[in-house]
């Protein structure tokens, strides 16, 4: 029952904003973690942004001072403000979340509940 779908990519060009949505179902969005993260490189998928189910939040390095996550517990959304976007934050961004995770950062490598993806493309 648990899933979670993202929505919002799109294209932009550099120095603009984006606002993507995690709309779930199936859990407490105000009781578990949930991250944004986005395809990368490597083995993993990379971590972007976090919340808690208290609250607290982490960002990557890449992203700190210009994303911003956030949640709407009565909407069961996760929403992640993108500002200021630059070509290399071209990706699929994802929304995920596992049950056995409250706290972050969430490991990119054993969360059970992954979205389809949205793709955010940055370029003049």
């Amino acid at each position: 029952q648990v899933q979670v779908v993202e929505s919002g990519g799109g294209l932009v060009q550099p120095g603009g904003s984006l606002r993507l949505s995690c709309q779930a179902s199936g859990f407490d969005v105000g009781f578990y973690a949930v991250g944004w993260f986005r395809q990368g490189a490597g083995q993993y998928r990379e971590r972007v942004a976090c919340i808690g189910g208290d609250g607290s939040t982490h960002y990557a390095d890449s992203v700190q001072g210009r994303f911003t996550i956030n949640r709407d517990n009565a909407k069961k959304t996760i929403y992640l403000q993108m500002n200021d976007l630059k070509p290399e934050d071209t990706d699929v961004y994802y929304c995920a979340v596992d049950q056995a995770w409250r706290r972050c950062p969430l490991p990119p490598n054993a969360m059970d509940h992954w979205g389809a993806g949205t793709l955010v493309t940055v370029s003049p």
